[in-house]
């Protein structure tokens, strides 16, 4: 096949045939098909879309372009959730040991945070001694052992895609939907889980910021999933505030201790339970509450044993910041509004983020969130405590914040609650 004529097919509106994405996939993975030329392609595609067909073929190219996982060798079901990332989003942390205490696997491939938005491998690293990097084997291992792992994807995994991402976000063609819903699908169906729950953000701490682009891309998804033979559900929820108080990377992982323990902010446990009794029932597990694992200690064992199998010490201190700085209330009245975005930015400049992925992360840095919207506050109260290890860096977190947050005499009106819809 030639390159161009793929191109000009979807260049003109036209449906790619199974045998043009199955070569085009390949070319590229192989280096046959020149970057600028996949360039091209990607935004054909983002500007004239895909088939519903379409997307699940280029998804199984991406699947065959690498090695597939395999727990057959596992006593219990597998089940797993991906996140599209936001503002405070700590959940995989207490939902994957309280999973496990229910009676799945979680296999949980997970990845680092750039901008904005955190990373659940950054969070963990914070924790000393802890490991992201494992083999299949080891996988396997931590597995037995705890009945859940969080960790790295491993270069094996939809190779094709780790390529194609690369070049979509420097190409301007990230949000081309079918190609966030194969990238996301691909590396899940590759990990081998066998139910899958998405949770996918909306707001303006997301990356889909109306319900209406995020439902599109939940329904392409659950699409490909369901198309692939593997059951797949997926929740719209809000990201237009931060989740949880803590924002950051060892002030996440704390707040989720403090969940495993039974306490914790409740949009935090709320979300929390809804996810793993969507992903329970995707595994086809039933007659015991996720609540009651909370509440007995179990699901906090397991987080123990997960922990400790890979390598990190859960008894550790956490990395703390040298210094810190508090936004107080200018006003007395009710916080009407919180922006996850405002606040996100605020972290990463501080040094919880990172804007390239090569760059370092501070462990300590991060931001705590004193009230949430609908709260009643008065003039002098703290808002929010900045966390950092470079006083410089206050400056510009604070350049984030302006405008972030308002008071007003009248109640707070959240434009969306926390569970949007659901869709399966």
């Amino acid at each position: 096949m030639d390159a161009i004529d793929v191109i000009r097919a979807k260049r003109d509106g036209g449906v790619l045939s199974p045998a043009q994405i199955d070569w085009a996939v390949d070319a590229y993975t192989r280096g046959a098909i020149a970057e600028e030329q996949m360039s091209a392609l990607a935004m054909a595609i983002l500007l004239n879309g895909m088939t519903r067909a379409e997307v699940a073929r280029w998804t199984e190219a991406m699947i065959r372009s690498g090695e597939r996982m395999d727990w057959s060798a596992l006593d219990r079901p597998t089940t797993d959730k991906h996140s599209t990332g936001g503002v405070g989003d700590k959940i995989t942390l207490p939902l994957a040991p309280l999973v496990a205490a229910c009676g799945a696997a979680v296999p949980q491939l997970s990845g680092r945070g750039l901008g904005h938005t955190g990373g659940t491998l950054d969070k963990l690293e914070s924790i000393p001694g802890w490991r992201a990097s494992l083999s299949n084997a080891e996988m396997l291992d931590v597995l037995r052992a705890a009945g859940a792992v969080i960790c790295a994807a491993g270069s094996g995994l939809a190779p094709a895609d780790r390529k194609l991402y690369a070049l979509r976000d420097v190409t301007g063609t990230v949000e081309s939907i079918p190609l966030i819903a194969s990238s996301i699908m691909s590396k899940k169906i590759a990990e081998g889980t066998g139910a899958l729950v998405l949770d996918v953000k909306v707001g303006s701490g997301a990356f889909m910021k109306t319900v209406e682009n995020a439902r599109e891309l939940a329904e392409t998804m659950v699409a490909i999933g369901t198309d692939h033979g593997l059951r797949t559900v997926a929740l719209l929820t809000a990201m237009d505030r931060p989740l949880g108080n803590a924002v950051g990377n060892a002030v996440e992982v704390a707040e989720s201790v403090e969940v495993l323990a039974g306490g914790g902010p409740s949009d935090v446990v709320e979300l929390t339970l809804t996810l793993a009794r969507e992903m329970l029932d995707a595994a086809g597990i039933t007659g015991k509450d996720p609540a009651d694992a909370l509440k007995d200690g179990s699901a906090m064992d397991v987080w123990r044993r997960m922990i400790t199998a890979q390598g990190g010490d859960p008894d550790a201190p956490l990395p703390t910041a040298r210094e810190t700085h508090t936004v107080t209330a200018p006003s007395s009245g009710v916080l009407t509004r919180l922006d996850a975005y405002g606040v996100g930015v605020a972290a990463w400049r501080l040094g919880a983020g990172r804007a390239r992925k090569e760059d370092p992360v501070s462990f300590g840095a991060g931001v705590i969130c004193h009230a949430k919207p609908g709260d009643t506050v008065s003039a002098g109260q703290p808002l929010l405590t900045l966390y950092g290890d470079d006083e410089a860096r206050f400056a510009r977190a604070l350049e984030s914040l302006d405008g972030a947050y308002e008071i007003e005499d009248g109640a707070a009106a959240s434009p969306h609650p926390l569970i949007i819809d659901r869709i399966a």
